[in-house]
């Protein structure tokens, strides 16, 4: 393992990286990092394996932890032999944390699209997690240090912009006059006319104002694809969650969404096997991939997080879990593949990445042609599918 700052979890994780690889540039001594995710149990043991291997590809830097497990228990990380200090999510951004001169902390060319946090952390209490003890109440960024990221990112010839957050939709909560995250979207739009294309990261379905709807389905510059927190398809579920929709509500939702631009993919964060969760209450998690056309599926098994109240509530058998997740997973193969094919026969305006592949607004996956370069927006009619790549 080479890279200097390793990431886990969330892409707002990813894009604060960013940051802080341009800040450990500029540190008094080498220095590797790893920005920890605490989602789940796995999450936490794979950021101190991440630790463990950064460590032996690294034998003489300094190394640092941050991100939310960090965070939330850094005496773990910090009796680690491995570990020379950790910093908490409310200082990573800070130059001095990194003993970094703050001229260094410019926005990465490295990737072809841009995640451009617009908050952090969150005011909401569902029963599976953890990220709020780690990131703290929802703080959002002004309208205008979006826009002065924003700026970087297109002066460095970036095409597509994703707006990212723990709770993107609670944008706007604790600024002036409560704007919305619609407001902001405006904003950004009148402020950067030759912006091609802007993509919205996860949203709480329940939070989308009215602004926000019209944008997504009526300007061709936000991406059609929209990425919904579902979490369950459980009524019950979601009830002992503490999640604010119901199931009624998110497949309305998607219709709605389907109905004004049909254009429009729709992904979802779903977990399978969650506490007291039965046989029916698996259906109904699996019948909702189809019923709102879930085509992008970020499956979990629910794994115990310590310290959260789902973790007290009776448990579902892991093997169990496991199969509920792989079910909840073919339902989206499923759906997935219906779409894809037909998506044959029609041209598309496809992002160039580095490793030859290539997303559509829809963001579909696509082969590239020879000689597309990174970060170039490309025209492919595709012609079949291969090893789930249009090409």
């Amino acid at each position: 393992m080479s890279e200097a700052v390793v990431t886990l979890g969330c892409r707002l994780n990813l894009a604060e990286s960013e940051t802080i690889r341009g800040l450990i540039a500029g540190a008094d001594r080498h220095t590797v990092v790893v920005n920890s995710c605490a989602v789940t149990a796995e999450a936490v043991r794979q950021s101190r394996r991440a630790v463990r291997r950064l460590r032996a590809a690294h034998p003489d830097a300094r190394l640092l932890v941050t991100g939310c497990a960090a965070t939330i228990s850094p005496e773990d990380f910090s009796a680690m032999p491995e570990v020379d200090g950790v910093v908490a999510n409310p200082a990573k951004l800070d130059p001095a944390a990194w003993q970094a001169r703050p001229a260094l902390a410019a926005p990465s060319t490295k990737h072809t699209r841009a995640f451009v946090p617009v908050q952090t952390g969150c005011d909401h209490a569902c029963t599976f997690c953890i990220i709020p003890q780690g990131r703290g109440a929802s703080v959002s960024l002004s309208v205008e240090a979006v826009r002065r990221a924003i700026e970087g990112h297109l002066a460095a010839g970036v095409n597509e912009i994703v707006l990212t957050g723990v709770d993107v939709t609670s944008w706007g909560g604790d600024l002036p006059g409560t704007p919305r995250l619609g407001a902001l979207v405006a904003a950004i739009l009148r402020a950067f006319p030759a912006l091609p294309r802007l993509r919205l990261s996860s949203l709480d379905g329940i939070e989308i104002d009215d602004l926000l709807f019209e944008l997504i389905t009526g300007e061709t510059r936000v991406m059609p694809h929209v990425h919904l927190s579902l979490q369950s398809g459980s009524d019950i579920i979601l009830k002992r969650m503490k999640r604010r929709h119901s199931r009624a509500q998110a497949i309305a939702l998607a219709e709605r969404l389907r109905s004004a631009r049909p254009q429009i993919a729709i992904g979802a964060d779903l977990i399978a096997g969650f506490p007291t969760e039965d046989a029916a209450m698996h259906a109904d998690n699996v019948r909702i991939v189809r019923e709102c056309a879930v085509v992008h599926g970020h499956v979990f098994p629910y794994s115990p997080r310590p310290g959260t109240p789902a973790a007290r509530m009776p448990g579902v058998p892991p093997p169990l879990v496991r199969e509920r997740a792989a079910e909840v997973r073919a339902a989206v193969a499923q759906t997935r593949a219906a779409w894809l094919q037909g998506l044959i026969g029609k041209p598309r305006e496809v992002l160039a990445e580095r490793d030859g592949t290539g997303h559509s607004a829809e963001f579909a996956a696509y082969r590239l042609h020879e000689g597309a370069l990174p970060g170039q927006l490309v025209t492919i009619t595709p012609i079949r599918i291969t090893e789930g790549l249009l090409e």
